[in-house]
């Protein structure tokens, strides 16, 4: 019978790691996979009709999801054989070092800390240099943006990251280990790349929908340790200003908890009342987000304890 705690020592070795050395090369990571397989029909699969764009997405979607878990699955099983021929601690501690490692590239909060912070250092030396920085992060123009609309902008990305790339794969590696965190790492990059505005309107439905199902949950459980109870009632009106069912969770907890107001124009507006982004919130943003994560952390390692309870996985 596997231990109880081998899940959640998991996840907590995963972000120790994650916060220690970051991401591992290129070559050795999953998600860099993902992108390449969802990047070689970027061409063709936009320029499809929409009966057969939407049908063509939503078999290579499942093609990509199913190939990911099943990946996640089997190295989950093979790290359970090569364990087998070891006894007593040695057995788990290398148990628990190939989970947290195989756990580690699924989520990556020291990247998305060190580049919305990479932001605020270009506003430094310019605008200009702040909105080219910018541009790796966002899909808006960012070439009219004002100082301010910069700081908004890698504040909103910084918090709807913190789900994303963070408590999502957190969550469903809590619910169902590697392959749910693979699954969701799957759907949340096939959104980010093919999603459903303009020429993806049908290819990306499929991807589009299936992130919006997995992050329903992890996007309000995100937004909800961002604020204080006191401003929950408040969240709820703000999570409903944004396009996305989940985005305005952790976005507008993030405006209200900085008392900023945060926006895309022509789109959205989150705490339309407060003042403007100004120097120094990027960072108190970063503070918030870590106080938020490490509170997730804490409740899905005990969502992972208690979903085990003692029973072999």
């Amino acid at each position: 019978m596997n231990p109880v705690w081998l899940f959640p020592a998991a996840m907590a070795l995963a972000l120790l790691v994650d916060r220690l050395f970051g991401e591992p090369p290129a070559w050795a990571h999953p998600v860099v996979a993902m992108g390449r397989y969802l990047g070689a029909f970027r061409r063709w699969l936009p320029a499809l009709a929409a009966g057969p764009a939407f049908a063509w997405g939503g078999l290579l979607w499942l093609l990509g999801a199913g190939v990911s878990v099943l990946l996640a699955w089997l190295a989950e099983q093979l790290m359970w054989q090569g364990i087998q021929p070891w006894q007593g601690p040695l057995r788990w501690g290398m148990a628990l070092a190939f989970m947290g490692l195989l756990l580690k590239p699924l989520l990556a909060w020291r990247m998305l800390r060190a580049e919305v912070m990479a932001v605020e250092q270009a506003l430094q030396t310019s605008l200009d240099a702040g909105r080219e920085r910018l541009s790796h992060l966002v899909s808006r123009d960012t070439q009219r943006l004002s100082e301010a609309q910069v700081r908004e902008a890698s504040i909103e990305t910084l918090a709807e990251n913190l789900n994303d790339s963070v408590v999502a794969p957190l969550f469903w590696f809590a619910v169902a280990g590697l392959p749910g965190a693979a699954l969701y790492r799957f759907s949340n990059t096939a959104d980010a790349m093919w999603g459903y505005h303009g020429p993806w309107e049908w290819a990306g439905k499929c991807a589009a929908r299936m992130d919006d199902l997995l992050s329903w949950i992890p996007a309000r459980l995100t937004g909800l340790l961002i604020t204080p109870p006191a401003q929950w009632p408040a969240l709820w009106r703000q999570s409903g200003l944004t396009p996305s069912p989940n985005g305005g969770w952790p976005m507008g907890a993030m405006a209200l908890r900085l008392e900023r107001r945060l926006g895309k124009a022509g789109v959205y507006l989150l705490n339309a009342q407060g003042a403007e982004a100004a120097a120094g919130d990027v960072a108190r943003a970063v503070t918030v987000a870590w106080q938020g994560l490490t509170l997730a952390a804490l409740l899905l390692m005990g969502l992972a304890l208690g979903l085990r309870g003692g029973l072999a996985w």
